[in-house]
């Protein structure tokens, strides 16, 4: 994010040693540390936050498309309305019926 070297940190280090004094230094260092701390958990916590929500209207629109393209009501309705036929062009359901088998002790 920042573009900071060892040098740049060396001197913002010295200014800070200079105005705070050696006694407080490592209190306000601590501090900051604190602070940054949190800051950086608070700016993680927003984005997961705001990632979970463009997933979740991501979500919702995909499941709203798939509701207007060909709902599941519709679909059962068409299989309901056309009787399946096979590859003869018969109604698979006297396809499937087989032959009555003959009785053959009546012939004896």
């Amino acid at each position: 994010m920042f573009d900071v070297g060892f040098w740049e940190l060396a001197l913002v280090g010295l200014v800070a040693l200079l105005v705070v004094g050696p006694e407080r230094l490592p209190k306000v260092a601590r501090t900051a540390g604190l602070w940054i701390g949190r800051g950086r958990r608070v700016l993680g916590s927003v984005k997961a936050e705001i990632d979970r929500e463009i997933k979740a209207q991501e979500l919702k629109e995909i499941l709203s498309k798939q509701a207007q393209s060909n709902p599941l009501e519709n679909i059962l309705d068409d299989s309901k309305k056309k009787p399946a036929t096979t590859s003869s062009g018969i109604p698979s359901e006297t396809a499937r019926k087989e032959p009555a088998e003959k009785d053959d002790s009546a012939s004896d």
